[in-house]
């Protein structure tokens, strides 16, 4: 008992997670060896104890079981018991758990029968994600996930590591089995949130985090990374956030002490004046991040070396190592206290957790990877500012430690091919923010085509941190390639920075909602096959659709394929407004400039207007809402302060957007409300309403008509309505004439496709012939087909011709 109240008296107050590990005793049934707890009617926690004790304290990954009693009934036969929910019916004959004793029978929301588990079977999920993409070239096993199509997973939570109310990490004190069943069937969004209630949420990042994050594995001088960010300054690529590889600690160390690979003290020969260029590095709006190798302790050349290790009870002057030791919590604050601290007091903001070193510590069954992301993330918020750290997966209940690092992966199609899958798949397990090495980490080769879309999907990807190895001729600095990928580089770079108020707003949700900003297209369309064979297409937030392409441009077209399926209604493209019916599978071909986004009827997309260009990632006070045809549609904008430490209704201010889809169409803009003061006192306003046909708009704020600078793209089938500066407390209205979906350019992008097609004249000019020639698309599709064309040529032009 003495040594438990010393270790909690070890531990600070912001290594306490908050739980609330005590399920309510109305929802428990609990025999001699046998306990069931009713978390809801989807959801049963199932454990066995040979010695008929069992753990009511918060693990490394249920925080809390502190559930609503759900309606259930309990038919006790003696030997037997039945626990009968909604969608649930237990079977148990009270011995040890066994497959002929204990099952379980899933039922869907019309009552049909599932499926049936019997204790022992593998549940087959849709999968979750993996610890790392470290040497990856392609596709990796994946984890088990949260989901699945036969209606059940299960989640063994019986070796998990227990956390005492002080903050202390435990192993369990006997062996138990320790289950809970997810019998969700279909609904997997409901499944998620049940999740994130029984593990804890997702927790709100800091609004820095969502912009464009630099990264390189490069042996910089304090002058060139000045250099660097002022070239991006000047070529207006705005970055968010620098992170500083390895490099900036001593590396070229005495062989007497091992490898360079652990450290903690500047090189000063680099870094002269280490807090000078932090304060330099705030000062163009950058959050710092600097990459440890925490595996091999504190050395005796560290400039912390004399203080840890006299802290630890050692004798500095034997020069032995500080061991690494996670487990022990004398060396756990200690290694905060003098190896983080002072750096952050010098101007870090959080901390590249790079943990490459097994998961094998003195506990059993703890792995040091989930103490790092547990205690670094806790202790990231003790200045006061909103938690984050930035490391691997360490299995489920990681999704608490944002953001996740996916490691180095190689430089390859194939590689970029497997991360949107790999990325939107990640949800299954609850885990919504991973970083890639976005235009690969390594080896591999140069392509220029790879690395603009690898770019291209970055920006549709939770965290778009551009990253490299040291070679001297890998880096992701958008001059270094030809011309075309540069520009589409530079304006992807731009494009992220612009989404922000979208990206944010998809944050809160994330926290709140329980709804990761990328999910794959079966979690609003489970019913449907297709929506499982677009592994590669997600939807992007609340408003869009994205589909990455990851196969190079055929040569002779000069675009490239996406397999994709478009749900019912009607989508729109966001780069070329080209209008699409849904309830189909169809291919999409794009050209290098862009990949296919699809919005959604009615969609709202609030963003930053750039035309004054600034890289600042504060609430703009220059808006652009783009707002998509077809449907009623609504947006509720949320912005904060974007770094305080808690997140609480007090903090938030919101902008309520709606269209109105018909003969009285209009768009209104809500006064703002809640907290205003996190937003600029006077905005300026730039619409602009996407697949319109063009038409004339009245403009209004606060019931008055006033001025408005209007004008209509053919082109990308935009009416633009630019509204100069409005206080925020007003409201704003724009009204339509007639509001009407555009007509898709049919013959003018038949003829830009052949236009820059790599094939004979006389074939242009008989494709271009029967497309304006023909009755209609069906006839037209008809003489294409006899004519032989290759696939990407035809394929195209059936999506020109049938979109609508």
């Amino acid at each position: 008992m003495e040594q438990k109240v010393l270790k909690q008296r070890q531990i600070p107050a912001h290594f306490k997670l908050h739980s609330k590990p005590n399920a309510h005793p109305e929802a428990i049934i609990e025999g001699g060896h046998f306990r069931f707890t009713i978390m809801t009617p989807q959801l049963i926690r199932m454990e066995y104890s040979g010695p008929g004790c069992f753990e009511d304290r918060a693990t490394q990954t249920v925080l809390n079981r502190s559930f609503a009693v759900p309606d259930f009934r309990l038919i006790d036969h003696g030997n037997r018991l039945e626990v009968i929910t909604e969608y649930l019916h237990l079977s148990y004959d009270k011995q040890p758990f066994s497959r002929h004793g204990l099952s379980v029978r899933v039922r869907n929301g019309q009552g049909h029968l599932m499926s049936v588990w019997n204790y022992g079977d593998t549940p087959q999920d849709l999968g979750g994600t993996a610890r790392t993409l470290d040497q990856a070239d392609g596709a990796i096993p994946l984890e088990h996930g949260l989901l699945s199509r036969s209606g059940y997973t299960l989640m063994d939570d019986s070796a998990s590591l227990l956390l005492e109310e002080g903050g202390e990490v435990e192993p369990r004190r006997q062996e138990a089995q320790d289950l809970y069943f997810f019998g969700y069937g279909h609904d997997y969004l409901n499944c998620l949130k049940d999740f994130y209630q029984l593990c804890g949420p997702t927790p709100l990042l800091p609004r820095y985090a969502l912009g464009n994050w630099w990264s390189r594995y490069y042996r910089y001088t304090e002058d060139e990374y000045k250099g660097l960010m002022e070239r991006f300054e000047l070529e207006q690529i705005p970055f968010s956030v620098a992170v500083m590889d390895m490099d900036w600690h001593l590396v070229d160390i005495d062989p007497q002490y091992g490898s360079g690979w652990t450290g903690y003290t500047w090189n000063r020969e680099l870094f002269p004046d280490p807090k000078g260029f932090l304060t330099w590095l705030h000062d163009k709006g950058l959050r710092v991040t600097l990459n440890v190798h925490p595996g091999d302790g504190v050395r005796a050349f560290e400039g912390p070396y004399l203080a840890i290790a006299a802290e630890l009870g050692m004798n500095p002057e034997q020069g032995d190592a500080v061991e690494f030791d996670i487990t022990d919590p004398e060396f756990l604050q200690a290694y905060f206290k003098y190896l983080h601290h002072p750096l952050e007091e010098e101007g870090v903001d959080f901390w590249w957790i790079d943990w490459q070193q097994g998961g094998v510590t003195k506990v059993p069954g703890l792995d040091p990877l989930w103490m790092l992301n547990h205690y670094h993330f806790l202790d990231s918020g003790r200045r006061g500012n909103r938690r984050l750290t930035f490391s691997r997966y360490a299995g489920l209940g990681s999704h608490r430690y944002p953001v996740g690092f996916s490691g180095d992966t190689i430089v390859t199609w194939e590689s970029l091919d497997f991360q949107p899958y790999f990325t939107a798949n990640a949800s299954n397990a609850g885990y919504g923010w991973w970083s890639h090495d976005i235009g690969g980490h390594m080896l591999g080769y140069l392509d220029d085509e790879l690395v603009m879309r690898w770019v291209q999907f970055g920006v549709f990807s939770p965290i778009l941190r551009l990253h490299s190895s040291a070679s001297r001729f890998n880096s992701k600095e958008p001059w270094r390639f030809n011309k075309v990928a540069e520009n589409v580089m530079k304006q992807s770079l731009r494009l992220r920075h612009r989404l922000l108020p979208y990206l944010y707003t998809m944050n809160r949700y994330a926290s709140r909602e329980g709804l990761p900003l990328i999910r794959p297209m079966y979690y609003h369309h489970a019913e449907r096959l297709e929506a499982y064979e677009v592994p590669n297409q997600y939807y992007f937030g609340t408003e869009l659709i994205a589909c990455p392409i990851t196969q190079p441009v055929d040569k002779q077209t000069g675009v490239a394929e996406f397999k994709a399926w478009l749900p019912e209604g009607i989508w729109v493209d966001y780069f070329s407004g080209r209008v699409y019916d849904g309830g189909r599978k169809l291919s999409l071909y794009r050209n290098l400039e862009s990949i296919p986004v699809l919005a959604k009827a009615g969609a709202i997309l609030p963003m930053a207007d750039l035309t004054e260009y600034t890289s600042s990632v504060a609430n703009p006070q220059h808006l652009e809402i783009m707002v998509f045809a077809g449907c009623n549609g609504c947006f509720q904008l949320w912005e904060d302060n974007g770094d305080a430490v808690e997140d609480s209704d007090e903090q938030w201010c919101s902008t309520e957007m709606l269209l109105s889809w018909g003969e009285a169409a209009a768009f209104k803009i809500h006064p703002a409300s809640g907290n205003t003061a996190v937003v600029p006192e006077r905005r300026t306003w730039k619409l602009s309403f996407i697949g319109f046909a063009d038409s004339r708009v009245t403009v209004m704020a606060d019931g008055g008509d006033i001025a408005a600078e209007t004008g209509y793209d053919e082109v990308s089938h935009t009416l633009t309505v630019i509204i100069p500066e409005l206080p925020v407390a007003s409201s704003l209205e724009v009204m339509f004439a007639s509001a009407r979906i555009s007509v898709n350019r049919v013959e003018e992008e038949a003829f830009e496709l052949l236009n820059h097609a790599q094939i004979l004249f006389q074939l242009k000019e008989q494709i271009y012939r029967v497309v304006k020639e023909a009755s209609g698309p069906a006839a037209a599709l008809a003489s294409l087909a006899s004519m032989d064309l290759e696939h990407s040529l035809y394929g195209a032009l059936c999506e020109i011709l049938t979109a609508r």
